[in-house]
């Protein structure tokens, strides 16, 4: 349930061939616009992970080495003197032995949409070498060549902002901020999202999730986890939010023990007052 500015953002970035980049606190649906991106424009998604550590090998492509090891080992056992030795070692890295990963994925998938999930994990170095493949979406690979994309992908970045990215990577997309959806279309999300959800107990989990929100907790809730505590409360066959199941199921909504202590703390009834 995109509002007019997401909308805006995501027609700039596919007909402008920019990456776009979304920003927001987690939870509110970063990574379900693209997975609706793709569904939209019938394109395969194709999801790169990131996190502390992740490199260009886990990114973009590696050797199946079990595969090149049993392979010298069956020439070995054929025990065939007329075979090339040189010729032999070339066919290990051969296609049928190559690992794409997504970005290599991408970029050989015609009309597909990359998602690269929370590149604020990611340190500097691979920020580097996501804008050197971005600029150009080409790859080299020493024993193959360069591979190029016939149809460059739609490439979302998403961050939750755990630290800066830098400006380099920033100029090359379109941006935009995501927020928190307004009360109307939470609503509409988890209506959309939870059709067995009545429209009382989804209108109460959205006031609720919003005034959850405003209080100075360490994790505020998402969209994710408003239909999460949804589910919960569909689940225990609630119609409507009343104190005694929004105190049985506030871990579907808040994840860490301060908050709920403190929520608890405070009281149950500001938080489900109509």
């Amino acid at each position: 349930m995109p509002d007019t500015g997401i909308n805006t953002a995501a027609f700039l970035a596919d007909t402008l061939a920019r990456p776009l980049f979304l920003e927001g606190e987690a939870g509110v649906g970063k990574t379900s616009l693209a997975s609706a991106l793709a569904q939209a424009r019938g394109s395969e998604l194709i999801r790169l992970q990131c996190y502390e550590g992740v490199d260009a090998s886990q990114a973009l492509y590696d050797w199946d080495f079990p595969r090149q090891l049993l392979h010298l080992r069956t020439i070995e056992a054929v025990g065939d003197r007329t075979i090339d030795v040189a010729a032999a070692e070339s066919e290990l890295y051969d296609e049928r032995f190559l690992l794409a990963r997504p970005l290599l994925r991408a970029l050989r998938t015609p009309n597909s949409v990359l998602l690269i999930d929370e590149i604020d994990r990611a340190d500097d170095e691979f920020e580097a070498f996501l804008l050197e493949v971005l600029s150009d979406f080409s790859v080299s690979i020493p024993e193959l060549g360069q591979i190029k994309a016939d149809v460059a992908p739609l490439v979302v970045l998403t961050s939750n902002r755990t630290r800066e990215v830098h400006d380099a990577l920033k100029r090359r997309c379109f941006y935009h901020w995501v927020q928190h959806p307004s009360l109307e279309r939470e609503v509409a999300i988890l209506r959309r999202r939870l059709p067995e959800v009545t429209e009382r107990l989804a209108g109460d989990v959205a006031h609720a999730a919003s005034r959850l929100r405003a209080a100075e907790l360490i994790k505020p809730p998402g969209v994710a986890e408003s239909l999460d505590w949804a589910s919960a409360l569909q689940a225990l066959g609630c119609e409507q939010l009343d104190h005694g199941f929004a105190a049985l199921t506030l871990g579907s909504v808040l994840k860490y023990r301060e908050d709920i202590e403190r929520v608890e703390l405070e009281g149950l009834s500001q938080l489900i007052a109509s």
